[in-house]
Order: C-alpha cells, then sequence, then structure tokens
C-alpha cells in the first residue's frame, strides 16, 4: 500500500508529465527566441529577419536577439543551454564549427539538435573602392611589397573568413595582420572608414556598399565565378590555390538545444523547411548571392560533422598549434 507521501509525489510527477505533453501538443504557445551570435546587420541577421514574416505564416513568431562575440561562442553556448522546449533556437555557423573542430570553444555539437540548413555562402576578398589596389593581381603585390604590415579584416578569428585571408597571404609568400571583429557589419565600417586595408566577407553583407560603388570585390574563394559578379575572378582564375588542404564550406543552419522533444523537433523542421523554399526566400536568396537548399534533420546533423571535420583538417595546417590566441 503506497503511503500518503508517495502518492502525492507520483500524482506531482504525473501533472509534470502531463503538463509537459499538452506544452508540447501545443507548440508553439508563445513567441520563440532566435539567438543570432553575430552583430545585427550581418548576414545571418539578415537572412533570419528575412525569413521572419514566412515563418509567421506557418505559426512560429520569432523574437530576435543578437548576442555577439567569440566568434558566435557567447550566443550559441546560450542556445545550448537553453531550456530543450523549443522556444529558445539559434543559428549556427561554419565560424563556430571551426572553433569546435580545433577545441578552441567549449561547445560540442552534441550540445544541439539540428533543424534546417538556411545558407551556403560563397565569402570575396574586397577592398574600398577608392583603393589604389584594383585587382586581385594588385592586392598580391601590396602583400608581398609590406610583409607583416597589410591588413586583412574578419569576422570573427580561427574560422573560415580567418583560413581564407589566410590563404590569400599564403599566396603572396609573406605573412599579414589579420584584424578580428565581431560580424561582418563591423569589418564593412572599418573598411568604409580606411582602418582595414581589405576584408574577407560574403556577396549578402557587403551587396548594399558594392552596389553604391564604395566596396569593390577583387576576388571570390569558390571554383566558379559567382553568377552576381561574372567580371570578378576566383583566386583559381589567377592561378592562387587557396583550397590546398581540402574543400571547406562557409553556412549557417538553425538549431535548438540537444534533448529537443521529436513533435517539437518535426514542427520547426517544418515550418523552417517551408519558409526556407518559399519563392519569396529564394528570390531574397538569388538577390543576395547565397545559396538555399532542403538539408534538414538528421541529414543536416551528418553535414554539419562532415564540414566540421574538414575545417579542423584545413585549420590545422593554417593555424599552428603554437600560435596564440
Amino acid at each position: 500500500m503506497l503511503k500518503p507521501t508517495s502518492i502525492i509525489l507520483a500524482c506531482a510527477i504525473a501533472a509534470l508529465q502531463l503538463s509537459a505533453s499538452q506544452a508540447q501538443s501545443t507548440y508553439p504557445a508563445r513567441d520563440v527566441t532566435f539567438i543570432v551570435p553575430w552583430n545585427a546587420g550581418g548576414s545571418n541577421d539578415v537572412a533570419i529577419r528575412a525569413l521572419d514574416p514566412i515563418l509567421r505564416e506557418h505559426g512560429i513568431k520569432l523574437v530576435i536577439e543578437n548576442v555577439a562575440g567569440a566568434t558566435g561562442t557567447i550566443g550559441m553556448r546560450r542556445v545550448a543551454t537553453a531550456a530543450p522546449d523549443g522556444y529558445t533556437i539559434g543559428m549556427g555557423t561554419s565560424s563556430t564549427l571551426a572553433l569546435i573542430a580545433q577545441g578552441k570553444t567549449p561547445l560540442t555539437n552534441a550540445q544541439f539538435t539540428h533543424i534546417a540548413r538556411v545558407s551556403t555562402d560563397p565569402l570575396m576578398l574586397l577592398v574600398p573602392t577608392k583603393s589604389e589596389q584594383k585587382s586581385l593581381d594588385d592586392f598580391i603585390k601590396l602583400m608581398k611589397d609590406n610583409p607583416d604590415k597589410v591588413t586583412v579584416g574578419t569576422p570573427g578569428s580561427y574560422n573560415l573568413n580567418h583560413i581564407f585571408a589566410s590563404m590569400t597571404a599564403r599566396a603572396a609568400g609573406v605573412n599579414y595582420v589579420n584584424v578580428p571583429y565581431t560580424g561582418g557589419s563591423k569589418v564593412v565600417a572599418d573598411l568604409l572608414g580606411g582602418h582595414v586595408a581589405s576584408g574577407v566577407l560574403k556577396p549578402s553583407e557587403t551587396l548594399g556598399q558594392i552596389q553604391e560603388g564604395l566596396l569593390k570585390p577583387i576576388g571570390v574563394f569558390a571554383n566558379e565565378r559567382l553568377e552576381m559578379f561574372p567580371d570578378v575572378p576566383t583566386f583559381k582564375d589567377r592561378g592562387y590555390d587557396v583550397f590546398p588542404f581540402g574543400p571547406v564550406v562557409q553556412m549557417a543552419y538553425v538549431v535548438a538545444p540537444a534533448g529537443l522533444p521529436a513533435d517539437v523537433r518535426t514542427k520547426l523542421i517544418t515550418a523552417f523547411r517551408a519558409a526556407i523554399q518559399d519563392p519569396r526566400f529564394k528570390e531574397f536568396s538569388k538577390k543576395n548571392a547565397f545559396l538555399v537548399d532542403d538539408l534538414t534533420g538528421d541529414g543536416l546533423t551528418k553535414e554539419v560533422d562532415s564540414v566540421a571535420a574538414a575545417l579542423g583538417t584545413v585549420a590545422a595546417q593554417v593555424f599552428p598549434k603554437d600560435q596564440k590566441e
């Protein structure tokens, strides 16, 4: 025979389980906090804000918060440590993946539930339009003539942007000065202000300044030219190998904390898939020169693990182990 205290405890547990079940079945019952681990105005921030009104049509109302710092680690740690109820999610990126792969952050991929890939992005080397360097060859010559002095701005450090900045200097056969920022918009601001000579950035975070004639892309870190910028050569076009240690990709994807209930994950995947495949977002992606696909759930988890492994392999070659952080 159960004691009264045991009966009370059993009833309390049953009530909590019922409450959790009801919360899951009615998800989302309130707004969902979406953490962008970069400054406002950057490509990831712009992308989720473009998805937001479409997601609302599918029952997901976002409250977007920018939590920048430590190459995405600060914001993503907030996602990882949130309650796994679907009310705090965020934007994972290759930048944070690179840190995870190198052991430069306490985060692990196992701390996240993967929802949907939002974008894969090409990266470009840009200079202010008023710069004396009008081409990629001009810039490589500048680096050769000024070893250890030419500055390259990157959103974060020890990530893909940093890798490509280092590959640019490698093509010139010299060292350079890497200048990390907490987001692409900060790099753009200092490029326009003349505080750095160049930047490694995405088209989506520089398109406005390019169209206004303020910034000039001089090289694409890819094997093929971009449809939007057919006159901008790839590094390969000019005879520079920026993939000597293997291919790597820049991407952004939606994650939730590990342990997310299966039905909540399904609802998030369904809503984000519909929004990402929506013709309005596809048109937005085309105008901003990034790619979208239909990679979600377990397929995304496998891709994240694959990209992290590739980034770890390349980073081990690019950044000496004794390099100070």
